[in-house]
């Protein structure tokens, strides 16, 4: 395959026990557990990234050109930008992410750090993981965005199916947030499945709207991303794996059979995230 393909989600399992990193514990078997549910063949397929180099090994086997590495900073779990940094700093398959919480009084400080000096390529934000859990729209989050918007990199926010209540993963509030920094590119993680409809209004509506739906394009429902890519989404959706929670060469398999159109194709698995993230391979 001599296709360019940006993975927008991807992390080795040693980074964390929530990613299946240690075997015969609840994590692991939830790991697995998530793993059947979205459609993988083999539900232990993580346990090769158990190393960067074995992780990194795996992406360029896929044919992956490169693979997005985001932390996590949440009050119940956190793999710290100072990590992400060491995973992807020595490979240029490997794109770093930085992760803050916005409710942590560094936070804004942390942008900077993870822009500045750490060289990341976007911000990664949780507010329904927070304490107490937000909207993506709360005027707590907006020195955020407005940082975000001042340094010329997206932010991204990750919500779905996983977040603890599912009032947060209505995309209606990312509309609000669009219109109020319309200079600002927004990334969404997990699509904010199961609201894809909505989601895809609201990708309509702005078109600094991004639209990851990674593993959950393969559910009940996620074929409306792929009708929206092949009209009027093309330069707005996103590739991704969703590793650990799916298999890599898999899911690109997968992919690929969903119908998109050859040319949109080109468009979703490299092209927009090669304009969203600047960056040529």
């Amino acid at each position: 395959m001599n296709r360019k393909i940006v993975d927008m989600r991807s992390r080795p399992s040693f980074l964390h026990d929530f990613y299946g990193a240690s075997p015969s514990t609840s994590e692991y078997e939830v790991a697995r557990w998530l793993n059947r549910r979205v459609g993988s063949k083999n539900d232990e397929h993580f346990i090769r990234s158990g190393t960067t180099e074995a992780f990194v090994e795996e992406v360029r086997e896929t044919g992956i050109t490169a693979a997005v590495v985001v932390g996590r900073d949440t009050p119940g779990l956190t793999v710290s930008n100072d990590v992400i940094f060491q995973v992807t700093s020595p490979y240029q398959e490997l794109i770093g992410i930085g992760s803050v919480d916005p409710q942590k009084k560094n936070a804004l400080a942390e942008i900077d750090r993870a822009v500045n000096q750490l060289g990341f390529a976007g911000i990664n934000i949780e507010p329904g993981f927070g304490n107490p859990p937000l909207q993506a729209d709360d005027p707590l989050l907006h020195p955020i965005y407005d940082a975000c918007q001042q340094l010329g990199v997206p932010v991204f926010l990750m919500s779905g199916p996983t977040t603890p209540n599912l009032e947060y993963a209505n995309p209606a509030a990312v509309g609000r947030v669009a219109r109020a920094f319309p200079n600002l590119p927004i990334v969404c993680y997990h699509g904010f499945y199961p609201y894809v409809a909505e989601m895809i209004g609201v990708a309509f509506r702005y078109q600094n709207v991004y639209v990851v739906p990674d593993m959950y394009i393969f559910l009940p429902g996620g074929n409306l991303y792929v009708e929206a890519a092949n009209g009027f989404m093309r330069d707005q959706l996103l590739f991704g794996t969703s590793y650990p929670f799916r298999a890599m060469g898999q899911t690109v398999e997968d992919f690929l059979a969903l119908g998109l159109n050859e040319k949109v194709l080109d468009a979703v698995l490299f092209d927009n995230a090669a304009r969203l993230l600047k960056f040529d391979v």
